[in-house]
């Protein structure tokens, strides 16, 4: 009997994620398996929104960024009535597992899933965040920082030009890990992310940057590139740039990259990511696998119980976090 396995795209969309279906359908395909792609997350799951998946589907989706099943947050999965349906919908259609990529609040709703319903569940970490557990990296993090890194170049040369002084926003939710990344990528003179900063040191960190703005635009001429997570200065990113400006008299315009970070063709580290990924979850669920989602540490492929992968523990490398304080104690004494 040909085993069916549904399989849907959650939250916050990724590059890479295409990727990710592509693998599932054709690793699928040669264990012999059906894909059913739900559209629109977990919203498609409870209205019976889907499409048999096959080959041809998915040729030419690799480079792609977004997700051609659609994504979806859904709000009646955290109650025990949406979970109900999103099973009853399963047993209609004698799905025997179900694979979700994308990130926490996605995988929660796979655990909900799961002590209601008997068939397999494997989830797929599909998130720019990079911060779910038990994997080094998640699908789409890698591009994320590309376009972050692209996106400050741009505006690092207009600051070079006027010796400006900027405060570019990044996502990640409560996560630096694209924070860092970018920051010390574009030699940022100031990274500000939760591994660094703590509100009760707002005044005094305030009075360290403007200075280091005075100095930057009074004595050596230059500019000064100040980066940022975003969810972490009290009041928001406007009110440090506006606080700054008062300090300083000097303009520190902000650039919110938002969603510009979630789109465009995933990189080469995310496809092979998404493409091994894809696989291995089929693979999971073809040796009986269950409550766990794909991970990948030190270049080798892990199972994770998804219960670990949601518990928010991994941290921005301290080795990446020192780097940054080094240079920029050295930036300070010259």
């Amino acid at each position: 009997m040909t085993r069916r396995i549904a399989l849907l795209t959650s939250g916050g969309d990724a590059p890479g994620m295409n990727a990710a279906i592509r693998a599932v359908v054709l690793a699928a395909q040669h264990y012999q398996a059906e894909i059913y792609g739900f559209y629109h997350g977990y919203n498609g799951l409870l209205n019976n929104e889907f499409t048999l998946l096959t080959q041809a589907d998915v040729q030419g989706i690799i480079h792609r960024g977004g997700t051609i099943l659609k994504s979806a947050r859904c709000q009646e999965m955290r109650d025990e009535q949406g979970v109900k349906q999103a099973v009853n919908v399963l047993l209609k259609n004698k799905i025997d597992a179900l694979i979700v990529i994308g990130g926490d609040g996605s995988f929660n709703g796979l655990i909900a899933i799961s002590k209601q319903w008997q068939g397999q569940v494997i989830g797929i970490p599909g998130t720019i965040d990079n911060d779910i557990d038990g994997t080094d990296f998640t699908i789409g993090f890698s591009t994320a920082v590309n376009t972050g890194i692209e996106a400050i170049d741009k505006i690092r040369d207009t600051a070079d030009a006027f010796d400006r002084v900027f405060l570019v926003e990044l996502m990640g939710r409560h996560s630096g890990h694209i924070t860092f990344n970018v920051g010390v990528s574009c030699a940022a003179e100031q990274i500000l992310s939760f591994e660094n900063f703590q509100a009760k040191d707002e005044k005094k960190l305030l009075n360290k940057i403007a200075k280091q703005i005075t100095d930057a635009q009074q004595k050596r001429h230059s500019s000064y590139l100040i980066v940022i997570a975003e969810n972490l200065w009290p009041g928001g990113s406007q009110a440090l740039a506006n606080n700054l400006k008062q300090l300083t008299g000097i303009d520190c315009p902000l650039c919110t990259l938002g969603y510009i970070q979630r789109g465009g063709s995933p990189v080469a580290k995310d496809r092979l990511l998404a493409t091994k990924m894809g696989v291995a979850a089929v693979q999971a669920i073809n040796n009986g696998q269950s409550n766990m989602m794909i991970g990948e540490q030190n270049n080798s492929m892990l199972l994770v119980a998804l219960s670990t992968a949601i518990q928010h523990q991994k941290q921005v490398s301290q080795t990446l976090v020192e780097a940054q304080e080094n240079i920029f104690a050295l930036t300070e004494k010259n």
